[in-house]
Protein backbone atom coordinates (compact mmCIF):
# COMPACT_ATOMS: atom_id res chain seq x y z
CA UNK A 1 0.00 0.00 0.00
CA UNK A 2 2.79 2.63 0.76
CA UNK A 3 4.03 1.59 -2.29
CA UNK A 4 1.12 2.61 -4.22
CA UNK A 5 0.60 5.83 -2.04
CA UNK A 6 4.44 6.99 -3.06
CA UNK A 7 3.73 6.00 -7.18
CA UNK A 8 0.54 8.01 -6.64
CA UNK A 9 1.93 11.10 -5.23
CA UNK A 10 5.34 10.97 -7.76
CA UNK A 11 2.63 10.52 -10.29
CA UNK A 12 0.43 13.43 -9.58
CA UNK A 13 3.47 15.60 -8.88
CA UNK A 14 4.66 15.27 -12.40
CA UNK A 15 1.11 15.92 -13.74
CA UNK A 16 0.92 19.30 -12.14
CA UNK A 17 4.51 19.66 -13.13
CA UNK A 18 3.59 19.25 -16.53
CA UNK A 19 0.54 21.83 -15.84
CA UNK A 20 2.55 24.30 -14.91
CA UNK A 21 5.02 24.67 -17.15
CA UNK A 22 2.81 24.66 -20.17
CA UNK A 23 0.76 27.45 -18.56
CA UNK A 24 4.51 29.15 -18.48
CA UNK A 25 5.04 28.83 -21.73
CA UNK A 26 2.04 29.92 -22.60
CA UNK A 27 2.19 33.02 -21.73
CA UNK A 28 3.95 35.03 -24.52
CA UNK A 29 3.35 38.39 -23.21
CA UNK A 30 5.78 37.55 -20.41
CA UNK A 31 8.93 36.70 -23.30
CA UNK A 32 10.85 39.66 -23.50
CA UNK A 33 12.39 37.72 -26.66
CA UNK A 34 8.56 37.18 -28.72
CA UNK A 35 8.41 40.26 -30.85
CA UNK A 36 6.68 42.77 -29.35
CA UNK A 37 3.27 43.04 -31.70
CA UNK A 38 2.93 39.08 -30.46
CA UNK A 39 3.30 40.05 -27.20
CA UNK A 40 0.66 42.80 -27.67
CA UNK A 41 -2.00 40.35 -29.14
CA UNK A 42 -1.42 37.97 -26.16
CA UNK A 43 -2.05 40.33 -23.50
CA UNK A 44 -5.02 41.56 -25.95
CA UNK A 45 -6.73 38.19 -26.30
CA UNK A 46 -6.38 37.68 -22.52
CA UNK A 47 -8.10 40.82 -21.51
CA UNK A 48 -12.18 41.13 -21.00
CA UNK A 49 -14.19 43.62 -22.80
CA UNK A 50 -14.35 45.28 -19.49
CA UNK A 51 -10.99 45.21 -19.07
CA UNK A 52 -10.46 46.99 -22.49
CA UNK A 53 -12.71 49.07 -21.81
CA UNK A 54 -11.48 50.37 -18.54
CA UNK A 55 -7.65 51.31 -19.91
CA UNK A 56 -8.99 53.65 -22.10
CA UNK A 57 -10.67 55.48 -19.65
CA UNK A 58 -9.01 58.45 -17.68
CA UNK A 59 -10.73 59.64 -14.35
CA UNK A 60 -9.73 62.67 -12.48
CA UNK A 61 -7.11 61.98 -9.49
CA UNK A 62 -9.51 63.44 -7.02
CA UNK A 63 -12.38 61.02 -8.23
CA UNK A 64 -10.06 57.97 -7.53
CA UNK A 65 -9.41 55.56 -5.23
CA UNK A 66 -7.86 52.09 -4.84
CA UNK A 67 -10.98 50.10 -5.25
CA UNK A 68 -12.21 52.08 -8.09
CA UNK A 69 -9.14 51.85 -10.30
CA UNK A 70 -9.12 48.12 -9.44
CA UNK A 71 -12.90 47.62 -9.97
CA UNK A 72 -12.69 49.37 -13.19
CA UNK A 73 -9.29 48.79 -14.70
CA UNK A 74 -8.68 52.30 -15.27
CA UNK A 75 -6.13 53.45 -17.00
CA UNK A 76 -5.31 56.69 -16.29
CA UNK A 77 -5.85 59.64 -13.47
CA UNK A 78 -5.67 63.03 -14.24
CA UNK A 79 -3.69 64.74 -12.03
CA UNK A 80 -3.48 68.91 -13.19
CA UNK A 81 -4.68 72.29 -12.55
CA UNK A 82 -4.12 72.23 -9.30
CA UNK A 83 -4.36 68.80 -8.30
CA UNK A 84 -2.17 67.82 -6.01
CA UNK A 85 -1.79 65.11 -3.09
CA UNK A 86 -1.67 67.70 -0.51
CA UNK A 87 -0.85 71.71 0.23
CA UNK A 88 2.95 71.89 -0.20
CA UNK A 89 3.23 68.28 -1.60
CA UNK A 90 6.79 67.00 -1.74
CA UNK A 91 8.16 64.45 -3.78
CA UNK A 92 7.39 61.76 -1.60
CA UNK A 93 3.60 62.70 -1.43
CA UNK A 94 3.68 62.49 -4.84
CA UNK A 95 5.31 58.78 -4.77
CA UNK A 96 3.34 57.70 -2.32
CA UNK A 97 0.15 59.00 -4.07
CA UNK A 98 0.88 57.26 -7.46
CA UNK A 99 2.44 54.03 -5.74
CA UNK A 100 -1.25 53.58 -3.72
CA UNK A 101 -3.42 53.78 -7.07
CA UNK A 102 -0.96 51.34 -9.18
CA UNK A 103 -1.35 48.85 -5.95
CA UNK A 104 -5.07 49.37 -6.07
CA UNK A 105 -4.73 48.56 -9.72
CA UNK A 106 -2.94 45.70 -9.25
Amino acid sequence: MARFSIALVGFLFLCLSTVALAQTEDMKYKDPAEPVIVRVWDIMRRMTLEEKIGQMVQIDRTAATAEIMQNYSIGSLLSGGGSVPRPQATARDWVDMVNDYQNGSL
